[in-house]
Protein backbone atom coordinates (compact mmCIF):
# COMPACT_ATOMS: atom_id res chain seq x y z
CA UNK A 1 0.00 0.00 0.00
CA UNK A 2 1.79 2.95 -1.17
CA UNK A 3 1.07 6.75 -0.17
CA UNK A 4 -0.81 9.28 -2.00
CA UNK A 5 1.57 11.41 -3.89
CA UNK A 6 0.92 14.53 -1.96
CA UNK A 7 -0.32 16.05 0.75
CA UNK A 8 -3.21 24.14 12.65
CA UNK A 9 -3.05 24.67 17.91
CA UNK A 10 -6.62 24.12 19.86
CA UNK A 11 -7.05 22.71 23.26
CA UNK A 12 -6.36 18.68 22.97
CA UNK A 13 -10.21 17.21 22.51
CA UNK A 14 -11.06 14.24 25.15
CA UNK A 15 -11.20 12.32 22.27
CA UNK A 16 -7.71 13.40 21.57
CA UNK A 17 -6.58 12.41 25.16
CA UNK A 18 -7.70 9.18 25.37
CA UNK A 19 -6.48 8.38 22.42
CA UNK A 20 -3.13 9.15 23.60
CA UNK A 21 -3.45 7.45 26.88
CA UNK A 22 -4.15 4.40 25.01
CA UNK A 23 -1.64 4.67 23.25
CA UNK A 24 1.28 4.87 25.99
CA UNK A 25 -0.35 2.10 28.03
CA UNK A 26 -0.69 -0.78 24.81
CA UNK A 27 3.70 0.32 24.76
CA UNK A 28 4.55 1.01 28.08
CA UNK A 29 6.55 -2.24 27.80
CA UNK A 30 8.50 -1.07 25.04
CA UNK A 31 11.10 -0.44 27.28
CA UNK A 32 13.08 2.33 28.66
CA UNK A 33 12.93 6.01 26.77
CA UNK A 34 16.60 5.95 24.73
CA UNK A 35 18.30 9.02 24.48
CA UNK A 36 18.27 11.16 21.94
CA UNK A 37 21.33 11.65 19.50
CA UNK A 38 24.35 13.65 20.58
CA UNK A 39 24.08 17.27 20.00
CA UNK A 40 22.34 20.18 21.85
CA UNK A 41 18.30 20.71 20.50
CA UNK A 42 18.31 23.88 17.48
CA UNK A 43 18.29 26.86 19.27
CA UNK A 44 19.58 26.06 22.78
CA UNK A 45 23.03 26.62 23.64
CA UNK A 46 25.85 23.95 23.59
CA UNK A 47 26.04 22.47 26.60
CA UNK A 48 23.04 23.98 28.24
CA UNK A 49 22.22 21.53 31.29
CA UNK A 50 18.20 22.71 30.95
CA UNK A 51 16.33 20.94 27.79
CA UNK A 52 14.95 23.39 25.39
CA UNK A 53 10.90 23.31 26.05
CA UNK A 54 9.21 21.41 22.83
CA UNK A 55 8.58 23.70 19.64
CA UNK A 56 4.93 25.16 19.70
CA UNK A 57 4.04 24.16 15.54
CA UNK A 58 3.29 27.14 13.08
CA UNK A 59 -0.51 27.81 11.88
CA UNK A 60 -0.63 28.88 8.36
CA UNK A 61 -2.92 32.08 8.78
CA UNK A 62 -5.64 31.85 5.80
CA UNK A 63 -5.29 28.09 5.25
CA UNK A 64 -7.78 26.60 3.06
CA UNK A 65 -10.06 24.80 5.90
CA UNK A 66 -9.76 28.00 7.58
CA UNK A 67 -11.29 30.28 4.76
CA UNK A 68 -13.63 27.35 4.27
CA UNK A 69 -15.22 27.59 8.00
CA UNK A 70 -15.45 31.00 7.56
CA UNK A 71 -17.49 31.32 4.33
CA UNK A 72 -19.79 28.70 6.08
CA UNK A 73 -20.29 30.91 8.81
CA UNK A 74 -21.82 33.49 6.79
CA UNK A 75 -23.74 31.58 5.46
CA UNK A 76 -25.26 30.50 8.94
CA UNK A 77 -23.66 27.28 8.27
CA UNK A 78 -22.26 26.92 11.61
CA UNK A 79 -21.90 22.98 12.37
CA UNK A 80 -20.20 22.88 9.69
CA UNK A 81 -17.61 25.70 9.85
CA UNK A 82 -17.27 24.06 13.90
CA UNK A 83 -15.71 20.93 11.93
CA UNK A 84 -14.07 22.62 9.51
CA UNK A 85 -12.02 24.78 12.53
CA UNK A 86 -10.73 21.79 13.68
CA UNK A 87 -8.35 21.22 11.19
CA UNK A 88 -8.30 24.76 10.24
CA UNK A 89 -7.18 25.90 13.68
CA UNK A 90 -4.54 23.44 13.99
CA UNK A 91 -0.46 23.07 12.89
CA UNK A 92 -0.26 21.08 9.14
CA UNK A 93 3.23 21.28 6.44
CA UNK A 94 3.92 23.22 3.96
CA UNK A 95 5.20 20.97 1.06
CA UNK A 96 7.50 22.00 -1.45
CA UNK A 97 7.81 20.16 -4.64
CA UNK A 98 10.31 22.07 -6.72
CA UNK A 99 10.14 25.40 -8.78
CA UNK A 100 13.12 27.67 -8.86
CA UNK A 101 12.29 30.38 -6.16
CA UNK A 102 12.25 28.20 -3.31
CA UNK A 103 14.53 30.09 -1.63
CA UNK A 104 12.28 32.67 -1.40
CA UNK A 105 9.54 30.79 -0.64
CA UNK A 106 11.24 29.21 2.15
CA UNK A 107 12.39 32.43 3.83
CA UNK A 108 9.09 34.03 3.12
CA UNK A 109 7.23 31.02 5.44
CA UNK A 110 10.01 30.74 8.24
CA UNK A 111 9.44 34.71 8.35
CA UNK A 112 6.13 34.28 8.85
CA UNK A 113 6.50 31.72 11.46
CA UNK A 114 9.06 33.52 13.40
CA UNK A 115 6.71 36.63 13.78
CA UNK A 116 3.91 34.11 14.52
CA UNK A 117 7.05 32.68 17.75
CA UNK A 118 5.79 29.36 15.90
CA UNK A 119 7.86 26.41 14.12
CA UNK A 120 6.76 25.53 10.60
CA UNK A 121 7.05 22.18 9.51
CA UNK A 122 7.94 21.47 5.52
CA UNK A 123 8.09 18.61 3.52
CA UNK A 124 10.80 18.35 0.76
CA UNK A 125 9.08 16.01 -1.91
CA UNK A 126 11.19 16.83 -5.18
CA UNK A 127 13.56 14.12 -5.49
CA UNK A 128 13.99 12.92 -9.20
CA UNK A 129 11.51 10.31 -10.69
CA UNK A 130 9.60 10.86 -7.09
CA UNK A 131 6.17 8.55 -6.81
CA UNK A 132 7.49 5.87 -9.38
CA UNK A 133 5.47 7.92 -11.76
CA UNK A 134 2.08 6.11 -9.37
CA UNK A 135 0.60 10.12 -9.97
CA UNK A 136 2.03 10.85 -13.14
CA UNK A 137 5.48 12.07 -14.13
CA UNK A 138 6.85 14.68 -10.68
CA UNK A 139 10.43 16.23 -9.33
CA UNK A 140 13.72 17.28 -10.38
CA UNK A 141 14.99 16.77 -13.91
CA UNK A 142 18.15 15.09 -12.36
CA UNK A 143 20.31 15.18 -9.78
CA UNK A 144 22.37 18.37 -10.52
CA UNK A 145 18.70 20.15 -10.11
CA UNK A 146 17.87 18.49 -7.36
CA UNK A 147 20.98 19.41 -5.30
CA UNK A 148 20.89 22.95 -6.52
CA UNK A 149 17.07 23.11 -5.43
CA UNK A 150 18.38 21.56 -2.05
CA UNK A 151 21.13 24.19 -1.64
CA UNK A 152 18.86 27.06 -2.18
CA UNK A 153 16.00 25.32 -0.20
CA UNK A 154 18.53 25.48 2.47
CA UNK A 155 19.53 28.59 2.02
CA UNK A 156 15.89 30.10 2.54
CA UNK A 157 16.09 28.67 6.10
CA UNK A 158 18.29 31.19 7.40
CA UNK A 159 18.99 29.57 11.02
CA UNK A 160 15.51 29.76 11.60
CA UNK A 161 13.85 26.44 13.44
CA UNK A 162 11.69 24.40 11.28
CA UNK A 163 11.18 20.54 11.05
CA UNK A 164 11.69 18.59 7.57
CA UNK A 165 10.35 15.85 6.38
CA UNK A 166 12.41 14.25 3.32
CA UNK A 167 11.38 12.77 0.59
CA UNK A 168 7.77 10.43 1.45
CA UNK A 169 8.29 7.20 -0.29
CA UNK A 170 11.68 8.11 -1.61
CA UNK A 171 13.30 5.29 0.48
CA UNK A 172 10.16 2.74 0.25
CA UNK A 173 10.57 3.20 -3.28
CA UNK A 174 14.42 2.88 -3.54
CA UNK A 175 13.93 -0.52 -1.00
CA UNK A 176 11.06 -1.58 -3.99
CA UNK A 177 13.21 -1.17 -6.70
CA UNK A 178 10.84 0.93 -8.52
CA UNK A 179 13.81 3.69 -9.13
CA UNK A 180 16.11 3.82 -12.06
CA UNK A 181 18.75 4.18 -9.70
CA UNK A 182 18.29 3.19 -6.18
CA UNK A 183 21.98 3.91 -5.36
CA UNK A 184 21.89 7.49 -6.79
CA UNK A 185 18.81 8.37 -5.33
CA UNK A 186 19.83 7.04 -1.45
CA UNK A 187 23.41 9.10 -2.71
CA UNK A 188 20.98 12.24 -3.16
CA UNK A 189 19.46 11.76 -0.15
CA UNK A 190 22.74 11.45 2.08
CA UNK A 191 23.47 14.69 0.76
CA UNK A 192 20.04 16.33 1.33
CA UNK A 193 20.82 15.81 4.70
CA UNK A 194 23.89 16.74 5.04
CA UNK A 195 22.90 20.02 3.26
CA UNK A 196 20.21 20.62 5.66
CA UNK A 197 21.45 19.86 8.68
CA UNK A 198 24.13 22.08 7.80
CA UNK A 199 21.95 25.03 8.76
CA UNK A 200 22.28 24.38 12.42
CA UNK A 201 18.35 25.01 13.02
CA UNK A 202 16.92 22.20 11.01
CA UNK A 203 15.87 19.19 12.11
CA UNK A 204 15.43 16.40 9.44
CA UNK A 205 13.41 13.10 9.05
CA UNK A 206 14.26 11.17 6.78
CA UNK A 207 10.73 9.36 5.53
CA UNK A 208 10.60 5.40 5.94
CA UNK A 209 6.84 4.52 4.77
CA UNK A 210 4.45 3.22 6.85
CA UNK A 211 3.79 -0.20 8.31
CA UNK A 212 1.60 -1.72 5.62
CA UNK A 213 4.77 -1.30 2.66
CA UNK A 214 8.08 -2.49 4.05
CA UNK A 215 8.72 -5.90 5.82
CA UNK A 216 11.58 -6.32 5.23
CA UNK A 217 12.86 -4.05 8.08
CA UNK A 218 16.57 -5.12 7.72
CA UNK A 219 17.07 -3.87 3.88
CA UNK A 220 14.64 -0.65 5.23
CA UNK A 221 17.12 0.14 7.84
CA UNK A 222 20.05 -0.69 5.29
CA UNK A 223 18.42 2.09 2.83
CA UNK A 224 17.58 4.27 5.86
CA UNK A 225 21.33 4.49 7.20
CA UNK A 226 22.86 4.71 3.13
CA UNK A 227 20.49 7.38 2.69
CA UNK A 228 21.90 9.47 6.33
CA UNK A 229 19.63 8.67 8.73
CA UNK A 230 22.26 8.46 10.98
CA UNK A 231 23.32 12.03 10.48
CA UNK A 232 19.76 12.89 10.25
CA UNK A 233 17.13 13.68 13.41
CA UNK A 234 15.29 10.21 12.60
CA UNK A 235 12.74 8.97 10.53
CA UNK A 236 9.45 10.01 9.52
CA UNK A 237 6.52 7.34 9.39
CA UNK A 238 2.57 7.27 7.24
CA UNK A 239 3.12 10.58 5.92
CA UNK A 240 -0.28 10.90 4.05
CA UNK A 241 -1.39 7.49 4.99
CA UNK A 242 -3.99 6.09 7.70
CA UNK A 243 -2.26 3.31 9.94
CA UNK A 244 -2.86 3.89 13.44
CA UNK A 245 -0.48 5.82 15.63
CA UNK A 246 0.10 2.58 18.09
CA UNK A 247 0.62 0.21 14.88
CA UNK A 248 3.27 2.93 13.30
CA UNK A 249 4.93 3.23 17.11
CA UNK A 250 5.71 -0.50 17.06
CA UNK A 251 6.69 -0.50 13.53
CA UNK A 252 9.07 2.59 14.02
CA UNK A 253 10.61 0.78 17.49
CA UNK A 254 11.71 -2.47 15.26
CA UNK A 255 13.70 0.61 12.78
CA UNK A 256 14.78 2.30 15.75
CA UNK A 257 15.91 -0.90 17.09
CA UNK A 258 17.60 -2.50 13.89
CA UNK A 259 19.00 1.56 13.63
CA UNK A 260 20.84 0.63 17.17
CA UNK A 261 17.68 1.70 19.98
CA UNK A 262 18.29 5.37 19.89
CA UNK A 263 16.79 6.64 16.91
CA UNK A 264 13.89 9.22 16.93
CA UNK A 265 11.20 9.37 14.60
CA UNK A 266 7.74 11.26 13.75
CA UNK A 267 4.45 10.19 13.28
CA UNK A 268 1.68 11.80 10.88
CA UNK A 269 -1.79 11.23 12.17
CA UNK A 270 -3.76 13.62 9.90
CA UNK A 271 -6.35 10.84 9.37
CA UNK A 272 -5.36 7.78 10.98
CA UNK A 273 -8.20 8.28 13.83
CA UNK A 274 -9.86 4.90 11.54
CA UNK A 275 -6.73 3.24 10.62
CA UNK A 276 -6.63 2.26 7.05
CA UNK A 277 -9.29 0.73 5.44
CA UNK A 278 -9.58 -3.00 4.66
CA UNK A 279 -8.99 -3.82 1.41
CA UNK A 280 -6.71 -3.05 -1.45
CA UNK A 281 -9.37 -1.63 -3.41
CA UNK A 282 -12.53 0.72 -2.83
CA UNK A 283 -15.06 1.13 -5.54
CA UNK A 284 -12.38 0.22 -8.46
CA UNK A 285 -9.39 2.84 -6.60
CA UNK A 286 -6.44 1.98 -4.45
CA UNK A 287 -7.74 2.06 -0.96
CA UNK A 288 -5.21 4.39 0.02
CA UNK A 289 -6.43 6.94 -2.49
CA UNK A 290 -9.77 9.11 -0.88
CA UNK A 291 -10.94 6.15 0.90
CA UNK A 292 -14.22 6.83 2.88
CA UNK A 293 -15.07 6.57 6.34
CA UNK A 294 -11.71 7.94 7.73
CA UNK A 295 -11.45 10.35 10.22
CA UNK A 296 -8.58 13.03 11.89
CA UNK A 297 -6.25 11.33 14.28
CA UNK A 298 -4.57 12.53 17.34
CA UNK A 299 -3.47 16.80 17.78
CA UNK A 300 -0.31 17.63 16.12
CA UNK A 301 2.04 17.94 19.39
CA UNK A 302 5.92 17.63 19.85
CA UNK A 303 5.55 16.55 23.16
CA UNK A 304 3.55 13.16 22.71
CA UNK A 305 5.18 11.44 25.56
CA UNK A 306 5.49 8.49 23.60
CA UNK A 307 9.12 6.33 23.56
CA UNK A 308 11.14 7.20 21.32
CA UNK A 309 8.50 9.55 19.26
CA UNK A 310 9.64 13.12 18.78
CA UNK A 311 6.45 14.56 17.05
CA UNK A 312 2.95 14.01 16.26
CA UNK A 313 2.36 15.78 12.82
CA UNK A 314 0.25 16.67 10.85
CA UNK A 315 1.90 16.38 7.33
CA UNK A 316 -0.92 15.48 4.45
CA UNK A 317 -3.26 18.70 5.10
CA UNK A 318 -6.93 16.91 6.07
CA UNK A 319 -8.89 17.87 3.11
CA UNK A 320 -6.08 17.46 0.13
CA UNK A 321 -7.42 14.95 -2.13
CA UNK A 322 -5.03 11.79 -3.12
CA UNK A 323 -5.58 11.67 -6.97
CA UNK A 324 -8.95 11.53 -8.79
CA UNK A 325 -9.24 8.06 -8.32
CA UNK A 326 -12.78 7.92 -8.80
CA UNK A 327 -15.51 10.06 -10.48
CA UNK A 328 -15.82 13.35 -9.39
CA UNK A 329 -12.82 13.42 -7.21
CA UNK A 330 -10.84 16.04 -7.31
CA UNK A 331 -6.88 15.79 -8.84
CA UNK A 332 -4.01 15.28 -6.09
CA UNK A 333 -3.74 18.13 -3.44
CA UNK A 334 -6.87 19.79 -4.71
CA UNK A 335 -8.68 21.28 -1.49
CA UNK A 336 -11.89 19.27 -0.91
CA UNK A 337 -14.02 20.49 1.42
CA UNK A 338 -16.63 17.66 1.44
CA UNK A 339 -13.95 15.87 2.56
CA UNK A 340 -12.41 17.37 4.94
CA UNK A 341 -15.89 17.89 6.76
CA UNK A 342 -16.03 14.09 6.70
CA UNK A 343 -12.73 13.10 8.60
CA UNK A 344 -13.61 16.20 10.60
CA UNK A 345 -16.81 14.78 11.95
CA UNK A 346 -15.71 11.52 12.44
CA UNK A 347 -13.08 12.58 15.26
CA UNK A 348 -16.27 13.81 17.46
Amino acid sequence: MPPPNRSRHTPVRRSALAAGAAVALLLSGCGAEPRRRPGPVPGSAAGSPAAAPPPVFYVAPGNPAAAEADRREALGRTADAAALRRIGARPSAKWLTGGPAVRDEVDAYLGQAALAGQTPVLVVHNIPDRDCARQGTGGASGPAEYQRWIRDLAAGVGGRPVTVVLEPGAVPDAVRGCVRDPDGRLTLLRDAVTVLRSTGSARVYVDAGHPGWISDVAALTAALDRAGVGEADGFALNVANFFGTAQNVRYGHRISDALGGGTRFVVDTSRNGNGPHAGATVDGAPSWCNPPGRSLGQEPTADPGLPRVDALLWVKYPGESDGACRPGEPDSGVWWPEYALGLARRAG
